[in-house]
């Protein structure tokens, strides 16, 4: 059996819970907080997230945290699975807690939108020189970890034995991690896909048939792919599960919050009414802005995204963005 660790997952939306149920079902102990109160107050009486996981009891060595500071301070590691736009406040509100020997690992995908900084720099601007640090991406929903159902993804880290230990914490026989250095291109990857899952669901929205999705997504990772080079990223990196694994995964499945997202834009929804039906954080929406500027500023050429940007930001009609990326001049792959 593996050595007993203990973490905090912050974060109780369906990806936190998701990983915490995984910990705890690998004999860890495991606190789970939301600054939410009434979900807390909720997952306590229930011992399950039935706000966003439902149908999933909590393991007994599953708690749900009432003092974030608390349960920190009784934990060796920490798990951050928030929005990326709460990420570096969530940083800067525990870092007074953070002991010296203590790893973070976060399961968030997308920028800071403050800054248009990737999170490995915003955690490496917060945290103590030397901290350990590592982000779990590829592609898995939530719900299919919940029911063990067979999941592969990247655990990438710039500390080769913090991606270790943690690997061993988190493999499973369903769950597998695979290692990988290049943080910065499993972020680019986790990030860029959630905007192609939004164009994808505009076109299935509007009636395009599986032609149309897969030319949009295989152009999307040839946009990525460019970002990814003048980022200096690995394009085995964004050719393995952060990138087309997790590309394919976010476009093909209505469990995709961006896909729904974007098919109920090419439904004729409104920007509110769409985001009002997921009822969730769409990553998407706020990546898609923070992506165009970066593109922009390095000269990237990214057609998808700045056509996403433009249907998202400024009212350009769904129906002609999708013809702008469709219906165009023939030119060289």
């Amino acid at each position: 059996m593996k050595a007993s660790k203990t973490f905090t997952v912050i974060g109780a939306g369906s990806w936190g819970t998701a990983l915490a149920l995984l910990l705890a079902r690998n004999h860890h102990t495991v606190y789970l907080w939301t600054r939410e109160e009434q979900h807390r107050l909720a997952m306590q009486r229930d011992r399950e997230n039935n706000k966003y996981l439902p149908g999933n009891s909590f393991p007994d060595n599953l708690h749900v945290a009432k003092e974030l500071e608390t349960a920190i301070k009784q934990s060796e590691h920490i798990l951050i699975s928030v929005p990326s736009h709460a990420f570096r406040s969530i940083l800067q509100s525990i870092k007074p807690f953070i002991k010296s020997d203590m790893g973070i690992v976060w399961a968030t995908k997308g920028l800071d939108p403050e800054t248009g900084q990737f999170l490995d720099e915003v955690a490496h601007s917060i945290l103590a020189k030397g901290t350990p640090v590592a982000l779990l991406t590829g592609p898995s929903f939530a719900k299919e970890v919940a029911k063990q159902q067979p999941t592969i993804v990247t655990l990438a880290s710039d500390n080769i034995n913090f991606a270790k230990a943690m690997q061993d914490c988190f493999q499973a026989p369903y769950f597998r991690t695979y290692l990988c250095d290049d943080i910065k291109g499993a972020e680019l990857g986790g990030a860029v896909k959630n905007i192609l899952a939004i164009a994808v669901g505009i076109a299935e929205g509007l009636g395009y048939g599986t032609n149309s999705k897969a030319g949009l997504m295989t152009r999307g990772l040839a946009e990525m792919m460019r970002l990814g080079t003048a980022l200096g990223a690995d394009k085995e990196t964004l050719m393995g599960l952060s990138g087309l694994g997790d590309l394919i995964l976010t476009c093909s499945d209505m469990q995709s919050r961006n896909l729904r997202f974007g098919l109920a834009i090419g439904h004729g929804k409104s920007f509110d009414q769409a985001y009002k039906e997921i009822n969730q954080v769409v990553e998407g929406v706020q990546t898609t802005a923070t992506i165009y500027k970066l593109a922009q500023q390095l000269k990237v050429r990214m057609p998808i995204t700045e056509v996403m940007y433009a249907v998202l930001y400024q009212n350009l009609p769904a129906v002609e963005a999708v013809k702008a990326l469709l219906v165009r001049e023939a030119g060289e792959e």
